[in-house]
């Protein structure tokens, strides 16, 4: 009986100490009793261990199943002395069953955890991923989670986003990273008390790792300014997350539910002076002056690429010099047609209508083809682009009827060069 009391005891401390329930661990020693007690000689085949919670005492009842599986006879079968064998094997088990217990804890406390932002101490790096401890389990890092030239130091801190918890036979294994868009959500939940309280909202996060950031906020009460909460008295809140994220630039602006004015926002800092949305194509032609085309666009594009990410629309950026210029281009008239190869491989232009196809040099000189019927190309068949000019166009189209009046007279000449011999009396 002390020897259960002294078993007990040694549960209970397991219990403290291990976070594993007292319910668990009985479980876990009465069916390493039963593993232990199998192994005995003339022991059942079948058999069940009990233990009181309060005083330790354990009984083994032997029992007799049916082809069901029934129980049609028990009765007490407690060995006096396990012995060292029946103690060792009890002894694995428990281990075992405590290691598993364990595992099934540390993934229970991170299961549900995806999305959040946990802080960690780095342990490990190599080419393939990082480790972070978290105290209790081990984070990982993947190099595909990572920023770019983002350098981890050993034994320091940092805030990373749970993206996964993996069940393994190992323990849970939490996937977190560094170059989520819902990490600037959390740091921002972090710092700014009116965005926990649900005064302010983030609407729209969009990102590119370790370059810049571009997130849109909306204040559920008029008297508050979500750019203003965000940002904090003198940038403190803003400067927190900048620093966390290591010098990456955060762009604040305020969301709105005219797609217009929205995306009017997202550029800045750029000053737009036009925005046209069209629906149809999901598109937003933004125009801007010329001095602030390049400020639009960004580095690499990377401003416009931002702003379209955040608000959901294909943004098209023009200067009001190049609007100017389409403006021109589309008021002109222009022929309908395309240039194709003949069959020698010449680039005539083929009249939308149809009709014999010219080439360059017949429409500048203002010719008809070699094969045509006396037909010149009117001077709407042919592209402007081909004429140099307008001057050049009129020209062509005077000169048409000149080359058509004097197409008949070749075979005349023809005629009277052949009448001569005809009248020869030879």
């Amino acid at each position: 009986m002390a020897t259960n009391f002294e078993l007990m005891e040694a549960l209970q401390v397991l219990e403290r100490e291990k976070g594993v329930s007292m319910d668990t661990l009985l479980d876990a020693l009465a069916n390493a009793l039963v593993s232990a007690y199998k192994r005995m000689p003339n022991a059942a085949e079948e058999a069940v261990v009990t233990i009181d919670p309060d005083s330790g005492e354990m009984h083994v009842y032997a029992q007799e199943l049916d082809e069901d599986g029934n129980v049609v006879r028990e009765w007490e079968d407690t060995p006096e002395d396990f012995g060292r064998i029946a103690a060792q094997t009890a002894k694995q088990v428990i281990l075992q069953r405590i290691r598993e217990a364990e595992r099934d804890i540390k993934y229970e406390e991170y299961a549900g955890r995806e999305g959040d932002i946990v802080t960690g101490i780095i342990q490990q790096k190599d080419q393939r991923y990082t480790l972070l401890d978290l105290g209790r389990v081990e984070a990982l890092l993947p190099q595909a989670e990572q920023v770019p030239y983002e350098h981890y130091d050993r034994n320091a801190r940092l805030k990373a986003y749970i993206v996964e918890v993996r069940k393994t036979t190992k323990g849970p294994q939490i996937v977190v990273s560094r170059t989520h868009p819902g990490l600037i959500k959390r740091l921002f939940e972090l710092e700014v008390p009116e965005i926990s309280d649900g005064v302010v909202e983030l609407k729209a996060v969009a990102r590119e790792p370790g370059h810049r950031t571009k997130i849109a906020v909306w204040s559920n009460d008029p008297n508050v300014d979500p750019v203003g909460a965000c940002v904090g008295a003198r940038g403190a809140r803003v400067r927190m997350v900048v620093n966390e994220l290591r010098g990456e630039k955060v762009d604040i602006v305020p969301f709105s539910e005219e797609p217009s004015e929205f995306v009017m926002k997202a550029l800045s800092p750029a000053k737009v002076k036009e925005v046209r949305i069209d629906e149809s194509t999901g598109t937003a032609e933004v125009i801007v002056p010329d001095y602030q085309l390049s400020l639009a666009i960004g580095k690499e594009g990377q401003n416009a690429r931002l702003a379209a990410r955040l608000t959901g629309w294909r943004v098209d950026i023009k200067s009001e010099t190049q609007l100017a210029e389409e403006e021109a281009y589309a008021g002109q008239d222009w022929a309908e047609g395309e240039w194709v190869e003949n069959e020698s491989g010449e680039l005539v232009w083929k009249p939308a209508e149809g009709g014999e196809g010219v080439s360059a040099e017949q429409w500048q000189a203002g010719g008809a083809p070699a094969d045509s019927e006396g037909d010149a190309p009117a001077a709407s068949g042919a592209p402007a682009a081909a004429a140099p000019s307008e001057s050049a166009a009129v020209e062509t189209a005077e000169a048409a009827p000149q080359t058509t009046e004097a197409a008949p007279a070749q075979p005349a000449a023809e005629e009277e060069a052949a009448e001569p011999p005809a009248e020869s009396p030879t």
